[in-house]
């Protein structure tokens, strides 16, 4: 069996749990000392993940900013940025969005039967049907028969929820913004579910920075198998 990649899941929230609010406008959870941070271990990672719903709302790019990091990438004979990643299942996606530009690989995963905006998406992206459902088990299995190894989680909350629960995180990134939201309409980080690391079994502590006003824990899952 081919051996999956190393997950990062990384995010950054309110200290009530929150990764925006319900305005049409972006919240801001992170300083620029944190989005450099941010953009050094995508410059780490072979592909970045993110869902449909966070590419609907957010437009990222997804990319590695630094021109420093992009050579340094080029130069380990890599591509410049990480290869993007999402999941959807009705193919409602805007092949203009930014996902979608710049050179490198761009996957979607889908379930079931083409949807009908799928055909669209293919002529930006390399559509995968993962059979009846997109689980996180099949679409990591995927991605190392590409030759993934690293891959990093970005949201937003189901696809956070999708790989926690499912026990397929090797380490947590999480940035906690020194405000509250307060907004039950707002996204959470996660959403209800069944989590591995409960009471009974706790991740392990592997760092914690002050950035600015914000800070960063940094979790493992499983220290004695984590390796990235």
């Amino acid at each position: 069996m081919t051996r999956r990649p190393y997950v990062l899941l990384s995010a950054a929230a309110s200290l009530d749990g929150y990764i925006d609010d319900s305005s049409a406008d972006r919240l801001l959870l992170s300083n620029e000392e944190d989005l450099d941070r941010v953009d050094e271990v995508r410059a780490g990672v072979d592909a970045i993940l993110v869902g449909a719903n966070t590419i609907r709302a957010d437009d990222p790019r997804l990319v590695v900013r630094s021109g420093e990091r992009r050579a340094g990438r080029v130069a380990d004979g890599r591509p410049a940025t990480p290869v993007k990643v999402t999941v959807t299942t009705a193919g409602d996606l805007d092949p203009g969005a930014r996902f979608f530009t710049g050179d490198g690989d761009k996957i979607v995963y889908t379930a079931g039967a083409a949807a009908p905006g799928l055909a669209r998406l293919a002529e930006v992206a390399t559509v995968v049907s993962l059979g009846a459902e997109v689980t996180p088990d099949k679409l990591l299995e995927d991605l190392a028969g590409r030759g993934i190894g690293r891959l990093m989680v970005e949201g937003g909350g189901a696809i956070h929820t999708m790989f926690l629960t499912a026990g397929l995180v090797d380490e947590l990134q999480l940035v906690y913004a020194p405000f509250f939201v307060g907004d039950p309409d707002a996204p959470r980080f996660v959403r209800p579910g069944t989590f591995p690391q409960d009471a009974g079994h706790p991740m392990t502590l592997a760092e914690t920075r002050a950035i600015g006003n914000c800070v960063l824990l940094r979790y493992l899952t499983n220290p004695l198998t984590a390796t990235g």
